[in-house]
């Protein structure tokens, strides 16, 4: 990757470290659930209104690195709007990109930002902490509705 590509990533990053986006309580929330990672200290919680299979609306709170709060606040982009379905999809998507010691390119544009944390085994936990937290809200949900 070009200087210029990975200065960019490192600045779309650090943007959504200091303006997260949906950094918010859900005071109508049917979904929420904490998360923590004690390698490094980061800590979640995650909001998510789920009605009729559909996220309406996601927000999260919490402390913890530039990665772990750009990857939730990208998250919460990636995944409102979408069926419970589709965000099961985007997870394991992101997370085989995350994970495996293939060069995957991870699929959408603004969380390939992301990409190359996966060089840094250590920064891992930080950027699928909110990501495991959320497939642990939506995956009861989706075992009722596959019933």
């Amino acid at each position: 990757m070009c200087l210029d590509l990975q200065a960019l990533y490192q600045e779309i990053i650090l943007d959504h470290n200091r303006h997260p986006s949906n950094f918010k309580k859900l005071d109508q929330a049917n979904y929420v659930l904490e998360g923590y990672n004690p390698l490094c200290g980061d800590k979640i919680i995650l909001y998510l209104s789920l009605h009729n299979n559909l996220i309406q609306d996601i927000g999260f709170q919490g402390e913890g690195c530039a990665i772990f709060t750009a990857s939730a606040s990208l998250m919460t982009e990636a995944v409102k709007g979408k069926t419970v379905e589709e965000a099961r999809k985007i997870f394991k998507l992101f997370h085989d990109g995350m994970t495996t010691s293939k060069d995957n390119h991870i699929p959408f544009d603004k969380l390939s930002v992301l990409s190359n944390v996966k060089k840094f085994p250590m920064r891992v936990k930080c950027a699928t902490l909110a990501w495991h937290v959320l497939k642990t809200m939506i995956d009861p949900v989706s075992d009722d509705l596959d019933k």
